[in-house]
This record gives C-alpha cells, structure tokens and sequence, in this order.
C-alpha cells in the first residue's frame, strides 16, 4: 500500500543461562560473532558491593540480586528501543528472575547449559581470574529451577564442544544467520560484532 509506514524492525534477545562455569559466555559470545546480535556479560551490571560479596565466597540472595536483575532487563529495553538484537551470558538462575529479564522487549528466548555438576566443577577449577569461587557452585545448583513448559528455553548439553553449542543455539532459535558484506559497516559503526 502506497504510503503505509512501516513499524521498527522487530529485535530479537537471548539469555545464555546457567550455572556459573557453564560455558554461558563462550557460547553467548560465539553467538553473537555468528549472527551480529549485541553481546553483553550480566557479571559486569553486578554493582562493586555483589563483587566483593561473591568474591568472599558469600552467594547473592534475592534482595542483592533484584537491582541486578533489573538492570540488565533495563538494557535490554533500550537495545530494543534503538532496534539492536541482543545477546546476554547470565544466570538467571530463578523463573522470578527470567521474567524479570521477559520484560520489555517483544522476544526473549533463553539458551539453557544444563549437564553433570562434575563437568562443570572442573571447568570452574580451571578457570583463573573471575570472582565466583568454586566453592558457590553448590548453592547455584540449589538455586537452579529449570525451566517450565511455558517458558521459551532451549536447554543443550553443557558436555558439547562450544561450536556445537553455539551452532545448536543459532539453529534451535531460529537466529539470524551471518551479516551480509554490505551491512558490515553499519553493524561495526553501531558498535556491535561483525559476522563474517
């Protein structure tokens, strides 16, 4: 119809979820080099008070998790706003706390790394350099509520190879695929990856 406006270009928004030491921001940066969405870590929205807390080997609780939370689903809206599709690593261990992160935009779709504790054990034993000691692996397994019937998540096995992760979450979600050439430049002066 001549003259008909068109609305924005509807955005999509995934969480990588999952315990810490889940592979959340491998898998969530892999994602985001394959299809251009903009990535985000949820561990840099925690304020200086939740770092020292967790570096101390004391877990969040709900109250010190909420701003946190809300923050991030902050973000997300504003992506939304200026028509920017994004990808998230964060726990968001709770339903009460996805839905939190649900609010907002139109879509978003969770990527949940599920698998044996002991896997993921030893990958935390092996990381160097981040604040969430091994010791808080239990509590966030404690914490954990999987996902329920209505809720949008793909869950994949945390035992994959972070390509087949990645591969997996782009095909499952139904994510768009590698940016073409000609918007290479627009995507890289927007500040978000370029897929090639």
């Amino acid at each position: 119809m001549t003259g008909e406006r068109r609305g924005p270009r509807p955005t999509r928004h995934v969480v990588v979820m999952g315990v810490s030491g889940a592979g959340k921001t491998t898998v969530a940066r892999g994602i985001s080099a394959a299809t251009g969405l903009t990535f985000a870590e949820a561990d840099e929205f925690h304020s200086p008070e939740n770092v020292a807390r967790m570096r101390s080997g004391v877990p969040l609780d709900d109250t010190t998790r909420w701003p946190w939370l809300r923050d991030i689903a902050g973000w997300i809206a504003d992506r939304s706003a200026e028509g920017r599709s994004t990808v998230l690593a964060c726990s968001a261990l709770k339903r009460s706390y996805r839905d939190v992160l649900r609010q907002g935009p139109l879509r978003v779709d969770f990527v949940h790394l599920d698998g044996p504790a002991e896997v993921i054990r030893a990958r935390l034993a092996r990381r160097e350099g981040h604040y969430m000691p091994a010791s808080l692996l239990e509590s966030q397994l404690a914490t954990l509520e999987p996902a329920e019937p209505d809720e949008s998540v793909l869950v994949l096995d945390v035992s994959l190879a972070p390509e087949a992760l990645v591969a997996a979450a782009v095909t499952g979600l139904g994510l768009p695929g590698p940016v073409p050439v000609g918007e290479h430049r627009d995507r890289a002066s927007a500040g978000a990856p370029e897929a090639c």
